[in-house]
């Protein structure tokens, strides 16, 4: 079976650096920190008092009050970032057949605020008072509701499901429209990933773990990748989301190809239910098998965009499944680590890198790992690799692998290229 080529053909994004893609990308290369105070909550009794927030975002822009009511934070953010993924693309349902048009968007945690503000009843109004809850409550705050809402809006009929792989969910839900369409199962698919979950239940969790950064006294210099001074990832939140379609559907009726979708590869550490493997022998494989799918050799990859979460571990174990995997071609690629800007956005945050990752095809520019300060260097990572530091670095991006890993061992790594007839 022949199988067909897939190309990427919108994009739309709502994160921390900028509500829509191009200010977010303009952001990105500029080096510029979203992180900031947490002002979705009064956190000065938390151990983290900032995070990664979306800024300047009204809900009464976007929704009507009744629409608004029947959705929670991540799924607005969805829902804003998909609209925008499909003006950009100018597919639509009267254009195209809508029965091969899926919707795949992840979330790793899902409704979150809904889940802590229902969860509270009775200890805020007291048992004898009886069960009342919102009739929203589950539709709200299940982590499969975005794609649904996505569906409804646009009138797709394709497969239609959301995937929960911790921070590796959205990578995974572009490698399964991936496959759907090249295996010739559908037309295109709206896909991607989006969370908020900034907010008590969130923050508090991370914290008890000792996952997050407590560098209070200096948020945007906290997210600091391959540093050694590094004390945990900054929380963020928002949405990307891509629309991959087949080429020749794309093809049919002129529509814009950033890049093409080529390769992905899935593996578990089989582990530790948080820790990565030291070794990174998940990571290994995960890229591994993306390279295989790609048909590709690790000197083709010219820039990784890592998952990097500025974890004393994480960071780590994926150097050495670089050095391990890429062998010499390491020291040729650049390497960067975004979360370093935006913070990590959990179940969202592949979609975003993938689409910086697509920029970068795009443009020829690979976007900085800031906040490394000379000489805050880790015996245990090799600073022979270019982790572009600093500044954005212009270079010829033929094609580019961006990694993301989550909690349960769960690897997942998209390669995309640049689109040639």
């Amino acid at each position: 079976m022949e199988l067909k080529r897939v190309v990427v053909t919108g994009l739309g994004a709502i994160t921390p650096l900028g509500n829509d893609v191009a200010t977010t990308w303009a952001n990105a290369k500029e080096g510029v920190s979203g992180a900031g105070p947490i002002t979705h909550f009064d956190a000065s009794k938390f151990k983290t008092q900032f995070a990664c927030e979306v800024k300047g975002y009204n809900a009464a822009d976007h929704f009507d009050r009744k629409k608004e009511r029947q959705l929670d934070l991540y799924a607005q953010y969805a829902l804003v970032a998909a609209r925008q993924a499909v003006e950009d693309s100018g597919i639509n349902a009267e254009s195209v057949d809508h029965n091969r048009v899926g919707v795949i968007v992840a979330a790793g945690i899902g409704g979150l605020h809904t889940f802590e503000e229902e969860a509270g009843y009775f200890a805020l109004t007291g048992e004898e008072k009886g069960p009342k809850y919102n009739p929203f409550f589950i539709p709200k705050m299940i982590a499969d509701i975005a794609s649904g809402h996505i569906s409804m809006e646009y009138g797709f009929h394709g497969p239609n499901y959301g995937v929960v792989s911790a921070c590796a969910s959205s990578n995974n839900a572009i490698i399964d429209a991936f496959n759907y369409i090249r295996l010739g199962k559908a037309d295109a698919f709206i896909t991607g990933g989006a969370e908020a979950a900034v907010f008590p239940a969130g923050v508090g969790g991370f914290n008890s773990m000792h996952a997050l950064s407590t560098r209070n006294d200096s948020p945007k210099t906290a997210s600091r990748p391959f540093s050694a001074s590094r004390d945990g990832f900054v929380i963020g939140e928002g949405a990307t989301v891509l629309i991959l379609e087949e080429l020749e559907h794309a093809k049919a009726r002129g529509a814009k190809i950033y890049a093409e979708v080529v390769g992905g590869g899935m593996s578990a550490d089989a582990y530790h239910i948080t820790a990565t493997h030291p070794e990174g022998l998940g990571a290994i494989l995960s890229m591994k098998m993306a390279l295989e799918d790609a048909g590709m050799k690790p000197e083709d990859i010219d820039y990784i965009n890592v998952h990097g979460t500025s974890t004393p571990k994480g960071d780590i174990s994926e150097v050495k499944a670089i050095v391990d995997l890429f062998g010499d071609a390491a020291y040729k690629l650049n390497i960067s680590s975004t979360k370093s800007m935006t913070g990590h956005l959990l179940g969202a945050t592949g979609a975003m890198e993938a689409m910086f990752s697509i920029k970068a095809v795009e443009e020829d520019i690979v976007p900085p790992t800031i906040n490394h300060e000379e000489g805050d260097n880790d015996p245990e990572i090799d600073y022979n690799l270019n982790f572009t530091f600093g500044k954005a670095q212009h270079r010829k991006v033929r094609a580019a692998l961006s990694n993301a890993f989550g909690f349960g061992g769960h690897n997942a790594s998209v390669i995309v290229k640049k689109y040639e007839e």
